[in-house]
């Protein structure tokens, strides 16, 4: 007895710890191991604003005078710090303890972003360099730590927000933020945490299903290869095996297997099997276990259609930027990634255009969990598309973003850019193209949306963004010979002083691709509604057009728009409306920026769920 009470106690005041823990949940749930340690919490931290920490040593450091809560950008509220002017330079500092029975592994060390260039040092020595904001990266210190003992990490973070050679996305150009721009984000803003792995163990695992064959198959990349090794692989139903194969493994192998009677993966029906991987050496020892899953789904286009599962499939999409009032581009809470989802269903909409941010994990589980349909997409704005190096920039940490979130069933869309505006003669088309032909390569099985309502010289989903408040004047200029460039001019003076816009020449008329009727057609950017009784006029407030000035006057507006794309059903495959929340000035959610509730969301989502003409007949 006195022994369950010990133990009652000691689990009392572990999860005591945990909770004191922002952000405690398993940060990568696709691949997930059971050794590992999260480092979110306190930190101490200073700011560099000239640069200096080099010449001053501060790699060095064991503890700098001030605090911060990590995972949380230095702009927000939960990192208790909220420095909202630029931040050149900001160094963290921690004492990290490797675990003794991590003896004999390899130590990771992971960060799920930082933006925007980082350095790690572990006791003052440099460990690695990572460019790019938003991709998630591995950082080994093996080699700097031991096990059972305590060492300094020093970690620094650079930006230079408005250089034009990094994506900014809606981060803010100018020192506030204004109409569609927000407050930025600089340094660790996504968990930090280590995990012990085996030094020939599973580093990554691309799995591809294939409905029409009943199969899936996973290709392995090995931390390193060595003879002997055999990896066990059980597909699970609940606690039943459906599927499941021992075989060598090494870096390149290829497994494919039979599902049998597959259950397939929809928002209706969002049905995921587990995955056991087991690696043992050659004297079959274990010595690495993954856990995973995956979703029997297929997306493709047909025609002027998108097919879910080989059947035509209506996307209802809501623009999602993921922004907090306390956390900026980090979430609060798990639970707060999860209710941004079951808002939207709410809503009446099946799935969301993730816009210009690259979304954490765990929200990509939670729509994995949920049948919540995503369109994967960078922050392009803020950076110059026909510069060589911000190019290769973006090439970079598109790569490891596509590849870190291939195996969601939820991604059914990849959208590189945003509204870029270049017309010939530049180096855009040709960098378009690359990306277009990279992201193929990488990931056959999606469609690209690769220019989000711009100049699209090669994309799989032809996409326009109209925010014509007249619904009658609305169905005009949708499909107009593909001339949605008749608001530019706006768009370039809204934009004064994004790198990225600069260059634009946007003098009528233009010389772009029009559409041709032989992709899938989608209005992925209208709506954007605000209404005067929802929202209270205030300095800075800002929506698209005309307000409505009662809650009434924007039922009925939202109606009629949503009526006029759902009777050109016949061409046009899908929308997306501006947007869930309210973010900070732009008050044209359907929800307010705290979540709160705004509408009357039955009659919303009955407006978004309208049926289509065919489904009357």
């Amino acid at each position: 007895m006195k022994k369950i009470f010990i133990l009652m106690a000691a689990l009392m005041v572990w999860a005591g710890a945990l909770a004191q823990v922002p952000r405690a949940e398993y940060p990568r749930p696709q691949f997930e191991r059971e050794a590992w340690v999260n480092l979110n919490g306190e930190w101490s931290y200073t700011l560099d604003l000239v640069k200096t920490g080099w010449e001053r040593n501060l790699k060095d450091s064991k503890g700098f005078d001030d605090k911060i809560i990590v995972p949380f950008a230095p702009e927000s509220k939960l990192s208790g710090v909220e420095h909202k002017e630029f931040i050149p330079c900001i160094w963290y500092q921690r004492e990290i303890s490797i675990p003794a029975a991590w003896e004999g592994k390899d130590v990771l060390l992971n960060f799920g972003a930082v933006y925007y260039e980082s350095e790690v040092y572990v006791d003052g020595k440099f460990v690695e360099r990572h460019f790019g904001g938003s991709d998630s990266f591995s950082v080994d210190i093996t080699k700097f730590v031991k096990a059972g003992s305590t060492h300094s990490l020093v970690v620094v973070a650079s930006s230079d927000l408005r250089s034009g050679l990094q994506s900014a996305g809606k981060q803010s150009l100018r020192n506030d933020p204004f109409e569609c721009m927000y407050t930025r984000t600089t340094g660790i803003w996504q968990t930090v945490w280590m995990e012990a792995v085996a030094p020939t163990g599973i580093k990554r695992v691309k799995t591809t299903t294939d409905i029409d064959r009943s199969t899936v198959t996973m290709e392995f990349t090995m931390f390193r290869n060595a003879t002997g090794n055999t990896l066990t692989i059980n597909v699970k139903d609940g606690a039943k095996v459906v599927a499941t194969d021992t075989a060598p493994i090494a870096s390149g192998s290829i497994v494919t297997l039979p599902i049998k009677k597959a259950k397939l993966w929809s928002p209706e029906s969002p049905f995921l099997y587990d995955v056991e991987y087991i690696l043992k050496d050659a004297a079959g020892n274990v010595i690495d276990k993954v856990a995973s899953y995956f979703g029997m789904r297929k997306i493709h286009t047909e025609g002027n259609k998108i097919y879910l599962n080989n059947q035509p499939y209506y996307q209802r999409l809501v623009l999602d930027q993921g922004f907090y009032p306390d956390g900026i581009w980090t979430a609060p809470s798990d639970a707060a990634l999860k209710h941004d989802i079951e808002l939207s269903m709410a809503a009446g909409f099946n799935g969301a255009r993730l816009h210009q941010k690259v979304f954490e994990e765990r929200f990509h589980y939670w729509a994995d969990k949920l049948g919540y349909l995503t369109w994967g997409e960078a922050p392009s704005w803020g950076f110059d598309a026909n510069n060589v190096e911000s190019a290769r920039n973006f090439i970079a940490e598109w790569r490891n973003v596509v590849v870190r979130d291939m195996n969601h069933p939820s991604i059914v869309t990849w959208t590189p850019f945003n509204e870029q505006f270049w017309p010939d003669e530049t180096e855009f088309p040709r960098f378009q193209a690359d990306i277009y032909t990279i992201t193929k390569q990488l990931d056959p099985s999606r469609p690209i949306n690769t220019v989000s309502g711009g100049v699209q010289t090669v994309t799989d989903i032809w996409t326009e963004h109209h925010y014509e408040q007249n619904p009658d004047k609305l169905r005009e200029i949708v499909f107009n010979n593909g001339k949605m460039f008749t608001r530019a001019p706006q768009i370039q003076e809204r934009h004064r002083g994004n790198i990225g816009f600069n260059r634009a020449v946007l003098n009528d008329p233009f010389t772009f691709p029009v559409y041709n009727g032989e992709i899938p057609y989608i209005l992925d950017e209208f709506g954007g509604i605000k209404c005067m009784e929802a929202n209270p006029a205030k300095d800075g407030a800002w929506g698209y057009g005309d307000a409505a000035q009662t809650k009434e006057d924007f039922y009925k507006r939202l109606e009629a728009q949503v009526k006029v794309l759902i009777d050109m059903s016949d061409k046009m495959w899908g929308f997306c409306y501006t947007q869930l929340t309210d973010v900070m000035q732009e008050q044209n959610g359907i929800y307010y920026f705290d979540r709160g509730s705004k509408y009357d969301m039955e009659r919303v989502k009955a407006i978004f769920q309208m049926a289509l003409p065919t489904e009357n007949k």
